[in-house]
């Protein structure tokens, strides 16, 4: 089995990875071994790229089942651009009503939370980015549990969340879900604290879709959320991902969470293009 070489991003999650095509098909072996450094390290950046959608497809179904993207209600479509670039080229500014939707990603999030099978892997690959501002944040739940008292992780062990798509996008504006994506993406339960099938590692599960606790007043349920998240996204905690042209990055939307800290769509161009690999089950059915 080829061994790769990890360059360490941040001490408590994330490393980069050189000298691996990921545009050309790979071995079982690299596959296996990309993937378990997905399971350990959260967060893999496959920087200086030659990429395009097919080779990012392809990769996305090497490393599982590609997953349709929520918007697109009666069709199927696995691609999502982030950022202001459109397929002929021209730019949207920062009154545009897809560049506002899309500062929706700037709230600390887990994609795809609010889906039944909530989303595994995120694949981003940067073709342009801008000169100032667009970097992303992440953060590890996976830290952010193991740095909780016994006493904490046994009270949140059995809680159960409400993830609500419509809750988190009516942030950014109140008809920004048109209502028949609202009704395609109704609320969905999920464990508060996870579990890696392949490591038995534990993590919270939180983001701006969250919109509650089960079984707990709202305002008891959102002190709780809030203050979870607050913790976990010190800025001590936090990596910050500049992107460059060429960077493919793989990020485990199980255990992390990431916020965009935007920028000026009036002024730079961004075109970064994300799929994802969808996960094996819901949450619940999940071993605690």
């Amino acid at each position: 089995m080829r061994q790769l070489s990890f360059e360490e991003l941040h001490p408590e999650f994330g490393v980069r990875i050189r000298s691996v095509d990921v545009g050309k098909p790979l071995a079982p072996d690299l596959v296996a071994g990309i993937r378990a450094a997905v399971d350990r390290y959260s967060f893999v950046c496959f920087p200086g790229q030659t990429m395009d959608d097919e080779r990012q497809l392809a990769l996305t179904r090497q490393l599982g089942q590609p997953e349709p993207s929520h918007t697109s209600v009666g069709k199927v479509e696995y691609f999502g651009t982030i950022g202001n670039v459109q397929k002929d080229g021209t730019v949207l500014g920062n009154s545009h009503k897809k560049t506002v939707f899309l500062t929706g990603n700037n709230m600390w999030h887990s994609d795809a939370s609010f889906k039944p099978v909530p989303a595994f892997l995120s694949v981003m690959c940067a073709y342009e980015t801008p000169a100032e501002g667009g970097i992303t944040m992440f953060v590890s739940l996976r830290a952010a549990y193991e740095r909780l008292s016994p006493e904490r992780k046994a009270e949140l062990e059995p809680l159960i969340a409400i993830h609500d798509y419509v809750h988190s996008r009516s942030k950014v504006a109140p008809d920004a879900v048109s209502p028949e994506l609202a009704a395609s993406l109704p609320p969905v339960r999920q464990r508060l604290v996870r579990t890696n099938p392949a490591t038995g590692a534990k993590n919270l599960f939180l983001g701006s879709h969250v919109r509650e606790i089960e079984g707990m007043s709202v305002a008891a349920g959102r002190a709780l959320i809030d203050a979870l998240t607050d913790e976990a996204v010190r800025p001590e905690h936090i990596y910050h991902h500049a992107w460059q042209p060429g960077d493919v990055v793989l990020w485990d939307n199980r255990c992390l969470l990431h916020a965009g800290s935007g920028y000026d769509a009036d002024r730079h161009r961004r075109y970064m293009r994300q799929t994802r690999v969808s996960g094996a089950c819901s949450s619940l059915d999940e071993a605690a």
